[in-house]
């Protein structure tokens, strides 16, 4: 079922209702909520049900046995390196096998021989990769003795499978989330009156800007060998807004919808184009999955705590992992590679890239140093993002030679113009709210405590909405 749905429209109210009106006691409201999430999810295909429910079983089972054996280490070493090969098997057969089988079958045929295994034709589930990595965070969680075990098979199925943010995040961690399904929760109208504005940006994202740039960039991309480079790179800039948008917009949505029902998701985007450095800009984007890699991958392999060949090791191999998580593809790959071998560059010089505050802090304009520094940071995810988007490292490098070679300064074929004011106003009201949790927080502004003021907000929103919301697309991270 999809946020931008007229089902999801008529589907959130009647749990709404049925939460706060009908199953008043946390039990009752935690069957509710594996109920709906299920409904939620099987409405794609209800097959992929009997997948996260066995996912769900394997993670809710593990955590059992390693209370089961406590005191034991090497039994506990079995059953948690257990459940995480059943978990990471799932996850690469559906999301890997045939990419693994082509390129090996290729790699051996360059040394003519021929392989002749098999590919399969597998559906890829809507979110595995955020569902599985959420189970593990749990099982992983227990062994390190962070939390206990839960015996409440209905909270833990409510933790895996929570609808607002199953298909897409944020991936949340059981030390988080999992506790808020174990105590009872009360309607705070204050929370749910500022998640339904979160809700509500996230919509104006989602709709008017990331679906209009989407019909842009899918017409103009498979010919985009005939265009001019600023074309191309407009073209990239697009791509760039279209992804924050869909993204950080889903992500919106859910912790918006959460709180609705009384629940604190963390939050998954922070202002990331405001950033002044590319280590900023990644703790900024997609929080839940780079603290996911830095806890479970980066800190066990040595973190920061080792020389700075080591770091630079490590953070090739998250990379290179972060690479493969969003998809089986080399442009994945090298994507993650441009990203680790920025951050090597940044680490091998010595930058610094931890800031106190954000940008501006306390003042309307950036400085000169922290313009430029905006400006080189986000250049250099337009173009990561132009590799991210293409179909091939043949297709990215030949879109990149292009952008510099074609023509560059030939203006007669702009496209997006539309979409490109629009993601400018999206930036400058971002810009204002650069300090809070997301853009439609009113916090202590005066203005805003007029009632005729916020309703004035709501309902312009709602006509943009209405008159410019392009034709619906699939979020993006639906694929992953």
């Amino acid at each position: 079922m999809l946020f931008n749905s007229f089902e999801f429209l008529s589907f959130l109210p009647i749990v709404f209702l049925l939460y706060w009106f009908v199953f008043r006691r946390r039990w009752y409201q935690n069957l509710l909520v594996v109920v709906a999430s299920y409904v939620f999810y099987g409405w794609w295909d209800w097959r992929f049900l009997l997948l996260i429910a066995f996912t769900s079983i394997c993670s809710y089972s593990s955590g059992l046995l390693l209370e089961f054996y406590e005191g034991r280490r090497r039994c506990q070493q079995v059953v948690s390196a257990t459940n995480i090969v059943l978990n990471i098997g799932i996850l690469g057969i559906f999301k890997y096998y045939n990419f693994f089988v082509d390129n090996l079958d290729a790699l051996f045929g360059l040394m003519g021989y021929h392989l002749d295994w098999v590919t399969i034709n597998i559906i890829l589930p809507v979110g595995i990769s955020f569902y599985t990595f959420q189970a593990l965070s749990y099982s992983i969680d227990v062994y390190l003795k962070k939390l206990p075990a839960t015996h409440d098979i209905v909270e833990f199925f409510a933790y895996i499978s929570f609808f607002p943010q199953l298909v897409a995040g944020p991936i949340e961690r059981a030390t988080n989330l999992l506790p808020q399904f174990q105590k009872s929760r009360q309607f705070d109208y204050a929370k749910a009156v500022d998640g339904m504005r979160q809700m509500l940006w996230g919509f104006l994202k989602k709709l008017v800007i990331a679906d209009n740039c989407a019909t842009v960039v899918n017409e103009y991309w498979s010919h985009y060998l005939d265009l001019p480079g600023v074309s191309l790179f407009l073209l990239g800039l697009l791509f760039t807004f279209q992804i924050y948008c869909d993204f950080s917009g889903y992500s919106d949505i859910a912790i918006g919808c959460a709180r609705l029902f009384g629940f604190h998701l963390m939050r998954n985007f922070n202002f990331p184009y405001f950033s002044r450095s590319i280590p900023e800009f990644w703790r900024r984007w997609h929080i839940s999955l780079m603290t996911w890699f830095r806890d479970y991958i980066y800190f066990p392999l040595g973190g920061s705590r080792c020389n700075k060949w080591k770091i630079i090791r490590n953070v090739y191999i998250v990379w290179c992992i972060s690479g493969l998580w969003h998809g089986a593809n080399w442009t994945f790959v090298c994507w993650g590679l441009f990203y680790a071998t920025l951050l090597a560059i940044y680490n091998i010089l010595g930058i610094n890239t931890k800031y106190k505050h954000v940008v501006a802090y306390g003042k309307f304009l950036p400085s000169f140093k922290e313009l430029l520094q905006i400006a080189l940071t986000f250049f250099f995810v337009v173009i990561g993002w132009i590799i991210f988007r293409a179909e091939s490292m043949t297709q990215a490098l030949s879109y990149l030679k292009a952008m510099v070679s074609n023509r560059f300064m030939d203006l007669s074929m702009v496209y997006g113009k539309d979409c490109l004011v629009f993601s400018f106003l999206l930036l400058l009201v971002e810009w204002l709210q650069r300090d809070k949790q997301h853009a439609l927080q009113f916090g202590s502004n005066k203005i805003f405590n007029f009632r005729f003021v916020r309703w004035g907000v709501y309902y312009l929103i709602l006509l943009v909405i209405c008159k410019y919301a392009g034709s619906s697309q699939t979020f993006i991270y639906f694929q992953f």
